[in-house]
């Protein structure tokens, strides 16, 4: 018997076992096959150097999962579908724009890795901003040549500061608290601060309004990163003749890390809808 099938990834800096094996869990119980992995040079997957990652490896990592499914007499080859959540909801939209064997795509509660990367939360940074953060990116460069190690950016503290922003306590909370893994970098010391290459000098989402699959974009309403899903969405169906499979739900009152493990608010009977429907 052959199956609709299903790769799940993300959150950005988190491991299978955090929010996407969650996710693949909960929709192999609904009828689906599916697999969660760990992106390269972090988790259980290979690659060095290791905490490394950049837009081109991310949606290569998600490319070579649809390689190794579709050769697999269980799958269905004409029914393959991803999941990407968080930063790798971004990536999962950058990739649905490239590849035509993924014919459903959802992302929740996404991130924009490259815009917030380059010009902060809310597009607060200005051009002196973006210079002194490429200033301090290959100052890092030399330092870490010179020193043979490389720097890490740093996860999650411990514990969150009073005065922080609620989606920090938030975070901190997740990462910190009760999702904690060991080989998770948002629970423990982060990414590469070199790995903000392809983050500091790429615009994402470029022909997504060119996507003909279906595309599902969930968010919540009270997320501090709700307006990367509302921007991608307008630019995705802004001029483009493919408007009538494309859908953003955003839930009431839900805050970014509700959607990586809190059952009651992920809306699982809509994602398998609509995967049903589009696979």
């Amino acid at each position: 018997m052959v199956s609709a099938t299903i790769a799940v990834c993300g959150p950005y800096n988190a491991v299978k076992e955090q929010v996407s094996g969650r996710y693949a869990q909960e929709m192999a119980k609904r009828g689906f096959l599916t697999i969660a992995f760990d992106p390269s040079f972090y988790g259980e997957s290979g690659g060095v150097p290791r905490y490394m990652n950049s837009i081109d490896f991310a949606v290569e990592d998600y490319q070579a999962t649809v390689d190794y499914l579709s050769t697999l007499e269980e799958v269905d080859a004409n029914r393959i579908g991803i999941i990407g959540i968080c930063g790798w909801g971004g990536f999962a939209l950058q990739v649905a724009s490239i590849d035509t064997r993924i014919k459903a795509t959802l992302t929740i509660t996404m991130y924009d890795m490259a815009r917030v990367s380059l010009f902060g939360y809310d597009d607060a940074n200005d051009e002196e901003a973006r210079y002194q953060a490429r200033v301090l990116y290959n100052q890092t460069r030399t330092n870490d040549y010179q020193n043979g190690k490389y720097t890490l950016l740093g996860g999650n503290p411990e514990v969150a500061p009073d005065d922080a922003p609620q989606f920090l306590k938030d975070y901190v909370s997740f990462y910190r608290g009760r999702g904690y893994q060991k080989r998770s970098l948002g629970s423990n010391n982060g990414f590469c601060a070199v790995t903000m290459n392809s983050l500091l000098n790429t615009k994402m989402f470029s022909y997504t309004n060119e996507i003909r699959s279906a595309v599902l974009m969930i968010h919540g309403e009270k997320a501090h990163s709700c307006y990367f899903s509302r921007d991608a969405y307008k630019q995705m169906t802004k001029n483009s003749k493919y408007v009538q499979n494309k859908e953003l739900i955003i839930i009431p009152n839900a805050v970014h890390c509700d959607l990586y493990d809190n059952l009651e608010v992920i809306p699982f009977s809509k994602i398998e809808e609509f995967f049903n429907k589009y696979l």
